[in-house]
């Protein structure tokens, strides 16, 4: 076991991120950001940590086909190191919540939850688990906003609900480049059961969801905001319309969909925060 091996398993730079993502929610529900919400990135970096670290635990033999190199199958990190730094991720998530208000520590009690039970039993679900993921996605942005309140977390509704269609989108199309590991693995995800063709389609219905959800804060936010967001729209429905023609997973995984989307999810995140600023 390795230090290296236990920094790597949080896949650190997807934590801050996130937690970076809900400051941001914070800034849109608010128009400004105060000293405070630092404990914001600290939270959602801690339990996203955590979150990833279980998932690779219960994932190991998946892993070992799909993601060899990940720290679990390639031997830096060991399973039992890799529970007890789970507990103690999210244990420290939640002790830091307890600076937060009632709201805040409410959703992140539900997430450590919903993130065990997703690793554990939610993954191998069709559909089923790739909601709990969406679910965590969107979230982050009603954290952010339940900081400041009820009201500023109503705000965050529009923005939470485009992110939960596009991670849909995301998670549907990793199914499917996954399919050989998770098979093996025993899992049941929508690929395995209805094949890629149908997933690929499906994938591209949250696609289209997610691009008329988008233009709901045209409403606010104005020309501006609708300029940036049909850019990202355009990056998220071409990714779709890449893997319409796939019937294996190693051809859905040759259009690079995924990154692509999730170029596009993190281009939607800068549209937000620089609407909130100017707009």
């Amino acid at each position: 076991m390795s230090a290296a091996g236990l920094f790597t398993i949080t896949r650190p730079a997807n934590a801050v991120v996130s937690g970076v993502t809900a400051i941001i929610a914070y800034l849109i529900a608010t128009g400004t950001v105060i000293p405070s919400t630092v404990i914001l990135l600290v939270i959602v970096t801690l339990i996203t940590a955590a979150g990833n670290v279980i998932n690779d635990y219960f994932d190991a033999e998946i892993d070992r086909i799909n993601r060899p190199e990940r720290p679990i199958p390639s031997g830096s990190v060991t399973p039992l190191a890799a529970r007890c730094f789970a507990v103690t991720l999210f244990l420290a998530g939640i002790l830091a919540a307890l600076f937060t208000p009632l709201l805040c520590l409410f959703f992140v009690v539900v997430n450590s939850l919903v993130l065990v039970l997703y690793a554990a039993k939610l993954k191998s679900m069709p559909v089923v688990g790739n909601a709990a993921v969406a679910y965590l996605a969107a979230s982050i942005f009603l954290f952010g906003g339940a900081f400041a309140g009820w009201q500023a977390l109503v705000l965050m509704i529009p923005l939470a609900t485009i992110t939960f269609l596009a991670t849909m989108v995301r998670e549907i199309l990793k199914d499917a480049e996954d399919v050989e590991g998770d098979a093996a693995g025993g899992a049941d995800t929508l690929p395995i059961r209805i094949g890629i063709r149908f997933t690929t389609r499906i994938a591209m219905g949250f696609a289209l969801l997610a691009a008329v959800a988008s233009l709901v804060p045209f409403l606010w936010w104005g020309t501006w905001y609708l300029a940036g967001i049909v850019i990202v729209d355009i990056i998220i429905l071409a990714a779709a319309v890449r893997t319409l023609p796939c019937q294996t997973p190693a051809s859905v995984r040759e259009t690079r969909a995924t990154t692509l989307i999730k170029a596009g999810m993190f281009a939607a995140l800068l549209v937000f925060a620089l609407s909130a600023l100017f707009l």
